[in-house]
């Protein structure tokens, strides 16, 4: 079954002190695209939870955010004292605060940098392993809804590739039509140029035009790769890189008809074939 390189999850942690929150998001591309947004002080095991998410999801553009939210009293910051006490004193040496009274130049005070230390916080084992826990259910969920996609999706392909095994039946129907329309247009141009024309020659050179413009093998590849794109959509495995190749190779088949055919009902066909294509075409690119 096939997966959309499109989800979200998402797991909330609550510490005795702290909310954390874990998010992924996904949209296609090429290849592994992560980016992580996260506290400083969790910087340090940024490339273990990188390790995690690429085990887990392959391809995409994911963004992993984590968000930490203070809930009890315990904070990492104080008031460098000594920092403030220095400002208050500078600021009292100016002409036009020499009135100003303590509580004035203290709020001033408090607004000029590096008044506030902050102790780096060091993530304890138990912290950490709640975290990996969290990042597991949202790459389970974010799993999750990219198979709900992937289904959705898999309807769809079925769908149109539905639709194309339609269409090249009656491409197939009304071939010996065309066949029979390029024998007429020949011998109705022969007989408006009043020659004589040697039967034998003529016949000869009919059958080269004709094999010039006939479709056999096209239509048969063209069938074969149809089946085949059902197979694979139903094989285990990521294959959207493979349904890829399928889909250019039924688009050269069905160009090439369309180049061959020389015959407007079938010509028109084509043009629908085309459009069927161009719909799968655009919503493999979301496909794991």
């Amino acid at each position: 079954m096939i997966q959309s390189m499109t989800g979200f999850g998402k797991s909330i942690i609550e510490l005795p002190n702290k909310k954390i929150t874990i998010e992924l998001k996904s949209l296609n591309s090429k290849n592994l695209d992560l980016n992580a947004r996260m506290p400083s002080q969790y910087r340090e095991k940024e490339l273990e939870l990188r390790g995690t998410i690429s085990k887990s999801l392959s391809r995409g553009k994911v963004d992993f955010s984590l968000y930490v939210e203070a809930t009890g009293e315990v904070t990492s910051a104080s008031v460098n004292k000594e920092v403030v006490k220095k400002y208050m004193q500078q600021l009292k040496e100016i002409p036009s605060t020499e009135n100003a009274d303590d509580i004035s130049l203290l709020e001033i005070a408090m607004r000029l940098p590096d008044t506030l230390k902050t102790e780096r916080e060091e993530i304890d084992e138990s912290e950490f392993k709640a975290i990996e826990n969290g990042l597991e259910e949202a790459l389970r969920e974010i799993n999750s809804f990219r198979e709900d996609e992937g289904r959705a999706l898999e309807k769809d392909f079925n769908l149109r590739i539905g639709i194309l095994e339609e269409l090249l039946a009656k491409v197939i129907e009304i071939d010996p039509d065309r066949i029979a329309s390029v024998k007429d247009r020949l011998q109705k141009g022969i007989a408006e140029l009043k020659e004589n024309v040697d039967e034998n020659r003529f016949e000869q050179e009919l059958v080269y035009y004709i094999e010039k413009y006939d479709i056999t093998e096209e239509k048969i590849r063209l069938e074969n790769h149809l089946s085949y794109f059902k197979e694979t959509l139903n094989s285990p495995g990521y294959n959207g890189k493979k349904l890829g190749f399928i889909g250019q190779e039924i688009g050269r088949e069905i160009n090439t008809i369309g180049s061959k055919s020389n015959f407007a009902p079938m010509q028109k066909l084509v043009v629908q074939m085309k459009d069927e294509l161009e719909k799968i075409k655009e919503q493999l690119l979301n496909v794991l």
